[in-house]
């Protein structure tokens, strides 16, 4: 079961950071876009700032599973650092339990959130809000997997290289 898991975690972990760099490309040619259509063309774009927002948020969430996965979120390192043995283990359950709370919460009211926006538009463009806000429900659920796999399966690697 573990190895299943970890397998997963693995393949959507990869996937999850090739998406975001391609958005965070993506959000780049749009910036450069829009600053040639403004000062070269004196023709300011009216879209791609609106879809560089909604792609920041996908951006944001994706690598914050990636983050996740590598253990490279902000944490407790002070108590991770100074704990040894069963202590160790019990910061990083209370880690991984505030983890899992947290990311179900946001999982929750993501839901809710794309359920109420569903019906708005993108002010330039005639396309659903709910695509934009889906980001949340689906960061929070792919977040919920790479907390139980980083649980399992823990990459400190910040710890082993810190003063």
């Amino acid at each position: 079961m573990k190895s299943l898991l970890l397998a997963v975690d693995r393949r959507i972990t990869g996937l999850c950071l090739s998406v975001a760099c391609a958005i965070l490309a993506v959000i780049s040619c749009l910036g450069m876009w829009q600053v040639i259509a403004r000062f070269v063309f004196s023709q300011p774009s009216t879209w791609t700032e609106e879809i560089m927002r909604r792609l920041l948020i996908w951006m944001v969430m994706l690598g914050t599973v990636v983050a996740l996965r590598q253990g490279a979120l902000i944490s407790v390192d002070l108590m991770l650092r100074l704990s040894r043995g069963a202590w160790r283990s019990t910061v990083r359950w209370a880690i991984t339990a505030v983890n899992l709370a947290f990311f179900s919460v946001v999982l929750w009211f993501g839901i809710d959130l794309v359920w109420r926006v569903r019906f708005q538009t993108f002010a330039s463009l005639d396309l659903s809000m709910a695509w934009a806000y889906a980001a949340v429900p689906v960061g929070a659920l792919l977040g919920l997997l790479a907390t139980v796999a980083h649980h399992a399966d823990p990459h400190h690697d910040e710890l082993s290289t810190a003063l």
